[in-house]
């Protein structure tokens, strides 16, 4: 799995379908004791979100990474499924996905 950086919060869902996802409905840390299921994000300085991790009973089933351009587009995301396996989808700066 790759690096997770700090800070770090919880939630309880995402919404979207285009990347970078949004991280919804905020828990505190106590919360996610009594969760099954909870979404960890990271966010830099700027308070983006540089990836989360969806824990479902204790066990990572997904992990997205994000990285952006100087403007503040996705430059990057990175997708770690279930079974390890990694996607890599780039972007340029206008938001165009580009070639594998």
């Amino acid at each position: 799995m790759p690096q997770t950086p700090e800070p770090r919060r919880y939630f309880t869902s995402y919404t979207g379908v285009k990347l970078p996802f949004k991280l919804v409905n905020p828990l505190d840390a106590a919360e996610v004791e009594n969760r099954n299921t909870y979404f960890l994000g990271y966010f830099d300085e700027a308070q983006r979100l540089t990836g989360f991790d969806k824990v479902v009973y204790g066990e990572l089933e997904l992990a997205h990474r994000y990285q952006y351009h100087a403007d503040g587009a996705l430059r990057q995301a990175e997708i770690t499924d279930i079974d390890g396996d990694v996607s890599v989808l780039n972007y340029a700066e206008d938001g165009t996905p580009l070639a594998p």
